[in-house]
């Protein structure tokens, strides 16, 4: 049955092209109504929010995009094209193409990262925030600091950063964490559709060491932010939530799903589902 879902998502989609200074981003988009814009993170496509759009779009237009470097938007050469202001840029410019002024915004790993920035420094654009296990920038940069377990957690950044490192990953090494084998074949054909060294660019924009030089200014979230956190995530560690309402001026709410990790969306995507749904029925 899930799979017939799944299928489903992809035939009933409309596809097409967002134009970001002659960077062509590619979306699917499904509903009608208010904006909700879905941000996937590394290494991911679109697809991975196929659950969440069919259940939102009997109340949103849903917009899932590839991030530049991935599937098939275009992939410029240069890590400039991949710093945050870029991205930023890409969604400011998505919300231009569907005559939007605001969204809801939904962000997994660097879709995360990306809709934290977005809320900090375009904050017009964003209506609510949605984050799924990634932390916000002030708490990532304080574990760092503090917190021996996330940098060694963060370690394989380091490499991921280095010039040419893309050239020793595989695209067998990219779908490791797809169990669907149904799903693991879409992942394979996107993968192969991507850009490596693009991917990897996004990971510029980690925290340089030493992580306790002078921190960069956050200015407050003004918009309502839920953040789920799939408890059994290797990489981005529990222990950087605490403090996050501090990051926020306006409504916070923090949901931990034990047995979910890190691509929480699909581990426990109905219960991310229903959080999200429960929760902009009663934010107000």
């Amino acid at each position: 049955m899930k799979s017939e879902i799944e299928q489903d998502v992809e035939q009933l989609a409309e596809q097409g092209f967002i134009d970001n200074a002659s960077v062509k981003i590619h979306y699917a988009t499904l509903g009608t109504g208010p904006l909700m814009l879905f941000v996937h993170g590394f290494p991911d496509y679109w697809y991975t929010w196929n659950e969440q759009m069919l259940a939102f779009s009997e109340h949103f237009q849903t917009v899932s995009i590839d991030l530049r470097g991935y599937n098939l938007s275009d992939k410029p050469n240069g890590r400039e094209h991949y710093q945050m202001r870029a991205l930023i840029a890409d969604v400011a410019a998505t919300l231009r193409h569907f005559g939007k002024n605001k969204a809801t915004i939904v962000g997994h790993d660097w879709g995360g990262a990306i809709a934290w920035a977005t809320a900090m420094f375009a904050p017009e654009l964003v209506e609510r925030l949605v984050i799924l296990n990634m932390l916000h920038p002030g708490a990532l940069r304080r574990e760092l600091i503090g917190n021996p377990l996330q940098r060694k957690a963060s370690e394989y950044a380091k490499n991921f950063k280095r010039e040419g490192f893309h050239r020793f990953v595989k695209v067998d090494d990219l779908v490791k964490w797809v169990n669907d084998p149904r799903r693991k074949e879409k992942y394979i054909a996107a993968m192969n559709r991507s850009d490596i060294e693009a991917m990897l660019s996004y990971y510029q924009n980690f925290p340089d060491e030493p992580f306790d030089q002078e921190a960069p200014a956050y200015p407050k979230i003004k918009c309502p932010v839920l953040q789920i956190f799939g408890l059994n995530d290797q990489h981005i560690l529990k222990e950087g939530l605490a403090g996050t309402c501090d990051f926020v001026d306006n409504i916070y709410t923090l949901v931990t799903i034990p047995g979910a990790g890190h691509f929480v969306q699909q581990d426990a995507s109905e219960m991310v589902t229903m959080t999200i749904l429960n929760w902009l029925r009663n934010e107000y």
